[in-house]
């Protein structure tokens, strides 16, 4: 420790010198960067082992006149054919659909599910109904990608939210016209995967990264004492079984494996909201900020001209537009030399910039090579 490290500690309040001093006795210096950890579960995903997505189409009924109205054709094509299958021959013109919605049921299919399985599914109006609200699922089979019917759906609603409606007044709260129904699906034919006999296994981490890769496959040949583990690429790791082992328990202990992990630096911002993520490894580098801005409001206000009572002029609506420009001073922000991303923020929040100042601002960071990181927007 240096003279002028002992000269800033002095001038810390105790609450601010005991976080520094914690933090020392952990990692051996002030600053000192940590490794971070994690389970090769929560990073990574066994190739072959997967969920599936299944789909149906199906009619909600039981609502209290939030269906879909007479305008929308193919509910009362699929109630009139619902009706036909179970014997009953009704013209589609002569069905009133106000207590019935068309919906469309989606659910995930874990891997290894048997049929019998029970899975949450959720369903969404495909019509112009106001609201599921009180609504019963009747039996609607899910199909997979291939065509195949993998489960039965059916069960009443639960929503999150509600609409109500009365002359011309309407309350809303959340999405009235999608709902769950919990373990409202059952599995009837399962996807075959089998790993017994198997000696190969790939993992495939979630973010692609060489260094990761290298790091989680080191990590296993270290627990497994052997060379178990051979990367492949930035994203695939190829696992051999050793001899004598079983694959559930050898992938069990594989996936409980705590690794090295590297996540790349990023900026995550999203326009349409001015919601703002920077990640913690994002590095700053010595850059000086000048932020201003140009107001311009444009008013037009219409004014009556009316002659006099003895007057033999028209009366006219004349527009008057003022034009006012408002030019804010321009404020500056200083990073200095090891700034970190909260003296950034702190920085921002101190001018009052808003959220897409903020957007605005570090776009032309990373233009300027100021910030290393990828900014993705979306």
């Amino acid at each position: 420790m240096n003279v002028n490290d002992r000269q800033y500690i002095r001038k810390l309040p105790w609450s601010a010198l005991a976080i520094l001093l914690l933090t020392t006795h952990l990692h051996g210096t002030v600053g000192a960067p940590t490794i971070r950890q994690a389970r090769i579960k929560d990073i990574a995903t066994i190739e072959g082992i997967r969920d599936n997505q299944l789909v149906g189409y199906g009619i909600v009924v039981g609502l209290a006149g939030t269906g879909d109205s007479q305008q929308t054709a193919f509910p009362l094509q699929t109630l009139a054919s619902t009706l036909l299958r179970m014997g009953v021959s009704v013209p589609a013109a002569s069905i009133r659909v106000q207590n019935l919605a068309a919906v469309f049921v989606s659910a995930t299919l874990p891997p290894f599910s048997r049929p019998g399985t029970k899975l949450d599914i959720t369903v969404s109006s495909a019509g112009d109904a106001r609201s599921l609200d009180g609504g019963l699922l009747l039996m609607t089979p899910l199909f997979g990608a291939d065509g195949n019917i993998y489960a039965q759906a059916q069960g009443p609603l639960i929503l999150g939210g509600y609409s109500i409606s009365s002359n011309g007044n309407l309350k809303q709260v959340n999405h009235p016209n999608t709902a769950r129904v919990p373990f409202g699906a059952i599995v009837e034919r399962p996807v075959p995967i089998d790993i017994q006999g198997r000696h190969k296994f790939s993992l495939l981490l979630n973010d692609a990264d060489f260094k990761s890769a290298e790091g989680i496959a080191s990590s296993i040949n270290q627990e497994m004492s052997q060379n178990a583990a051979h990367v492949i690429d930035s994203r695939r790791i190829d696992l051999t079984l050793p001899a004598g082992e079983e694959a559930p328990s050898f992938l069990a202990q594989v996936e409980s494996i705590e690794v090295p992990i590297y996540p790349r630096a990023k900026v995550v911002v999203n326009e349409r909201t001015g919601t703002v993520v920077i990640g913690g490894t994002v590095v700053l580098q010595p850059v000086s900020i000048l932020h201003g801005g140009l107001a311009v409001n444009v008013v037009s206000e219409f004014q009556v001209s009316q002659p006099n009572a003895f007057g033999t002029g028209d009366t006219k609506v004349v527009q008057q537009t003022s034009v006012d420009a408002t030019d804010k001073p321009v404020n500056r922000i200083e990073l200095k030399q090891g700034a970190t991303v909260d003296d950034l923020v702190r920085n921002l929040q101190t001018i009052g910039a808003s959220a897409r100042d903020v957007i605005s601002i570090l776009q032309a960071m990373k233009s300027a090579g100021a910030l290393e990181a990828e900014i993705e927007v979306l």
